[in-house]
């Protein structure tokens, strides 16, 4: 299962780093031709934008996996031993469930771009690029918290078991 999650934290560095590249140097390109060239080049803003949402929504699975996302904690805090891991599973559960709901709205949506053949308006790119990233990441999130709920469970296993021997 680590195996997994480390070529799938690998994946995302990747793009991540992919989008990054190319949002910095469309901005700058952009800056620098409405300062200096002044040609009417409008996708710049555009491959901006769609790297940037790639690079909000896939880091919000690397601040869920991290433990960096932003999140009220003051019940889970006091709480100790297993019922504190429980309260953690539950917490991922409904991650999970929330996620994998927005991943399938989001294929829904991929379809209708499919079969509509709609383009954005300056790249003229099939919308399903930028729609996909909320596919990828969701799918990511899914993914990778499901497989972070099965460890806590059976570290949760673990522990009861030496409990009760």
């Amino acid at each position: 299962m680590k195996k997994i999650l480390d070529v799938l934290t690998k994946i995302e560095n990747f793009i991540m780093a992919a989008a990054f590249m190319v949002m910095v140097a469309a901005s700058f390109a952009q800056v620098v031709n409405r300062n200096i060239f002044k040609l009417p080049i409008s996708w710049f803003d555009e491959a901006s934008v769609y790297c940037m949402v790639y690079m909000v929504l896939l880091g919000t699975e690397v601040g869920l996996r991290d433990g960096t996302q932003v999140a009220v904690t003051a019940v889970v805090d006091r709480l100790k031993g297993n019922a504190k891991i429980l309260a953690q599973l539950l917490a991922k559960a409904v991650v999970v469930i929330f996620s994998a709901g927005v991943f399938l709205g989001g294929m829904k949506l991929m379809d209708i771009q499919i079969r509509t053949g709609q383009v954005s308006a300056a790249l003229g790119i099939p919308m399903t690029i930028p729609y996909g990233a909320m596919v990828i990441s969701f799918a990511m999130i899914t993914l990778v918290q499901s497989a972070e709920a099965a460890l806590t469970a059976v570290h949760l296993l673990k522990s009861h078991k030496e409990e009760t021997a």
